[in-house]
């Protein structure tokens, strides 16, 4: 197992991707602890995760507020031993399909905001706890819309904030034994559903073929795929 014997905490562990991380992280063998705002939705992610024989722990947070952050950090270590694996998949309200003059302040800073602060937050949580190991992999969610993708809205500027901020924190980190990793994604069509889609961009409320289908094996696998698989020696890099 990719995995076996190392704890993972997922931010906006309940969502539609964290709880396909989460699912594919526990089948590789590891310890799951899911950090989210709705209980409801962690639980069922965990439930599954249970029933499949795995391990899995639920804290309701916002992954915005900091101490709250820090302390469900320390509580891991405390319960675990350690924190190997951290990916922020928190949604951060980003607005697509409106043209850059025509969009407004809120709208377009809403995400940046969002994913640069939680990402900081738990990141750097996950990083003072890992220096200390002097092992571990913090993963992050872009693309690459920041490189000029018209219509893109609020996703570019978020996306560019966040690559930076990973690449920065891994040059600092990196020689400490702590791997930063951003993964650039275009989307995971497993996740989509039309009200997903039309609360980031309306016009595809009524165009999209459909039916879509639930999170599906494709979509567990591609995070665990990009992170850990590509690594010559057969898991996550840093661990």
């Amino acid at each position: 197992m990719l995995l076996g014997n190392k704890n993972a905490v997922i931010y906006g562990g309940g969502g539609s991707i964290g709880g396909a991380v989460a699912r594919e992280f526990s089948r590789e063998g590891a310890r799951v602890f899911l950090a989210g705002r709705t209980r409801e939705n962690l639980e069922a992610v965990a439930n599954d995760i249970e029933a499949d024989g795995g391990a899995a722990e639920v804290a309701v947070l916002d992954a915005l507020d900091e101490q709250a952050v820090d302390e469900h950090a320390q509580a891991v270590v405390s319960q675990a031993g350690s924190i190997d694996v951290s990916f922020n998949l928190i949604s951060r309200g980003d607005v697509q399909g409106i043209p850059l003059i025509n969009m407004t302040t809120d709208d377009l800073l809403r995400a940046v905001i969002n994913g640069l602060r939680s990402n900081f937050v738990t990141a750097r949580a996950a990083a003072r706890r890992m220096v200390e190991q002097g092992s571990g992999v913090i993963l992050a969610l872009d693309s690459g819309s920041a490189n000029g993708s018209p219509m893109m809205g609020s996703t570019g500027p978020a996306d560019a904030a966040t690559d930076t901020f990973v690449r920065n924190l891994a040059a600092e980190i990196g020689p400490r034994g702590v791997r930063v990793v951003g993964i650039w994604t275009a989307g995971l069509p497993e996740t989509f559903s039309r009200e997903k889609l039309a609360a980031v961009d309306s016009k595809f409320r009524d165009s999209l073929p459909g039916p879509y289908r639930e999170p599906g094996p494709d979509a567990d696998d591609a995070p665990l795929s990009a992170a850990g698989r590509s690594c010559g020696h057969g898991g996550l890099p840093g661990l």
